[in-house]
């Protein structure tokens, strides 16, 4: 843990003096206030930002809070209001860590709507500071369930329970939901409907700055969720005040909620560049693409379409008008698919075709890549030759998370990459982004959630529980454990990565092994890690 905060303090340094003014080369500068200080809400999209050659500047880690801690949303007001806001293209705002602090921050009463409502004032305030800048929101609808902590560990799943069941009309429902009323603490149940309650007010105030010009475009997302719920009438009544105020095209209600700064940053790269690629999905399951994945309330195939509009792209059917293939992988347990799906991705990518790749946990048990598809894509030596991957925790951030690395990347080789031979080093940058990236997706996504993670809370002795909260002494004793286990799977993965296919898309580019690997657990949990290593790409002229 005491590297971890050492780690904290060197970025907010890093970050603000390599932010402090633009710097050459930059296609453009986003301003970006995080859903919280987590990986997947930050480091993914500064990181991907690089990608589409943007600087992506976000106030210091010290404001952004930390778990069931919140950020100090008045000194990132303040902090707003220090920006030299013409030196911006965009802006993206996760307006929970506004109103509340942050995500865990929203899911608990401890600000008032009226107070929530005042600190969002600073929207219009930019708004009237720079009428043209482009503003990108991200408002979250409440999940089911509350966030686990040491408060609510006695009452929180049949809370979550209640939420879904309440609802239902039929005499067991009924009964079901006297019982469980009685079970959760009077207090529990309460705060738990006065912060609904205030949200809901909230994502509405969201959809009247659309209304008024203020912010560009919304997304209403919602966090973890199931078919049936109290969520259900809060997501229907935003979906009919967005189309009674005829603002579709400017306000989105979709599933998601950690990986939604990466759509709006895909979607911020793309209007500033004047582009638009067109996708295709292609399902390893016709099915399992008509299935609600676990913690999402729609069909997959809804999820991928939602998301790929979020990104400012545009969804064709036919693969002659497609600029990129959207492969998605939900058959863990239809034997051989993962090979056969491997086989058709190389098959694209034999043909030149761009090819993003999402493996989905249509289960939701692993919530991490799959085995025998992530051996197939290494043995076909596919992950270099990938646009975007990802497979972490939902389908949606799965999605949300490997859709806009692909668009952006996109972007870059339709555009930026062309460009670079006139600005010396942008095409390093954007070669260096990318591969840091796709290493990153599957040292992550497969390495530590589907092969450490469960090693490392049998070590702690919370076999099956990520999301239990360890002392610092013990966060410290499994940070040591998963750097050594993560060090091997790192040595094997540059191994593999390295090897250059024929005709690869990357025949040009030459890498520096990656060095240096860093691990830590940002909230004493194993549900996330703070994973970083540091590599550099170039990309050669002969």
């Amino acid at each position: 843990m005491t590297r971890f905060l050492t780690l904290l303090v060197l970025l907010a340094g890093l970050r603000l003096s390599a932010f402090a003014s633009k710097e050459p080369g930059f296609s453009a500068r986003i301003l970006f206030i995080p859903l919280d200080d987590r990986p997947p809400c930050l480091q993914f999209t500064e990181r991907m930002g690089l990608i589409g050659n943007a600087q992506v500047v976000a106030p210091p880690m010290e404001l952004l809070g930390r778990f069931t801690t919140p950020g100090q949303s008045d000194k990132i007001i303040a902090w707003l209001q220090q920006q030299e806001l013409n030196s911006f293209d965009a802006a993206i705002i996760a307006l929970d860590m506004l109103a509340y602090g942050g995500l865990v921050g929203s899911r608990v009463h401890d600000v008032s709507y009226e107070q929530a409502r005042k600190r969002l004032d600073i929207i219009s305030t930019l708004r009237k500071r720079a009428p043209s800048l482009k503003i990108y929101g991200q408002s979250v609808v409440m999940r089911l369930a509350p966030t686990a902590d040491q408060h609510n560990e006695a009452y929180r799943e049949k809370l979550a329970h209640w939420a879904e069941v309440s609802v239902g009309a039929d005499p067991e429902s009924k009964a079901e939901t006297a019982k469980l009323e009685r079970e959760i603490p009077t207090e529990g149940l309460a705060d738990y409907k006065q912060a609904r309650s205030r949200n809901l007010r909230i994502n509405q105030l969201a959809i009247a700055l659309v209304r008024r010009g203020v912010i560009d475009y919304l997304l209403l997302t919602q966090d973890d969720a199931k078919p049936k719920g109290v969520h259900i009438a809060d997501r229907e009544t935003l979906i009919a005040e967005t189309k009674r105020l005829k603002l579709t095209e400017k306000i989105a209600v979709q599933p998601g909620a950690d990986e939604v700064s990466m759509l709006l940053l895909a979607r911020a790269l793309n209007k500033h560049a004047n582009f638009s690629p067109k996708i295709k999905a292609v399902y390893s399951s016709q099915k399992l693409s008509n299935t609600v994945m676990p913690f999402e309330d729609r069909p997959l195939h809804q999820t991928v379409s939602f998301h790929i509009k979020a990104t400012g792209s545009q969804e064709v059917t036919n693969e002659q008008d497609a600029d990129v293939l959207y492969y998605v992988f939900a058959s863990r347990f239809e034997t051989g698919r993962a090979d056969s799906f491997a086989d058709e991705i190389a098959q694209k990518i034999a043909q030149k075709k761009r090819v993003i790749v999402a493996d989905v946990d249509p289960k939701g048990d692993v919530q991490g890549g799959d085995t025998p598809f992530t051996m197939a894509l290494e043995k076909r030596h596919l992950l270099p030759e990938l646009s975007g991957y990802a497979s972490w925790n939902t389908a949606g951030n799965t999605i949300g998370t490997a859709l806009p690395q692909g668009v952006v990347f996109t972007l870059a080789e339709t555009k930026l990459l062309k460009q670079s031979i006139a600005t010396p080093g942008v095409a390093d940058r954007i070669w260096t982004a990318q591969n840091w990236f796709l290493m990153h997706r599957v040292l992550d996504d497969y390495y530590f959630h589907n092969q450490i993670r469960a090693k490392a809370n049998q070590f702690a002795k919370q076999v099956g529980r990520s999301s239990t909260l360890m002392s610092d002494a013990m966060t410290k004793q499994v940070e040591t454990y998963c750097q050594e286990l993560l060090q091997k799977s790192f040595d094997e993965l540059i191994t593999n990565y390295e090897y250059k296919r024929s005709g690869s898309l990357q025949k040009s580019v030459r890498c520096s092994k990656p060095t240096a690997l860093r691990f830590d657990l940002p909230w004493n949990r194993t549900f996330e890690a703070m994973i970083d290593f540091d590599i550099r790409c170039t990309e050669s002229t002969e």
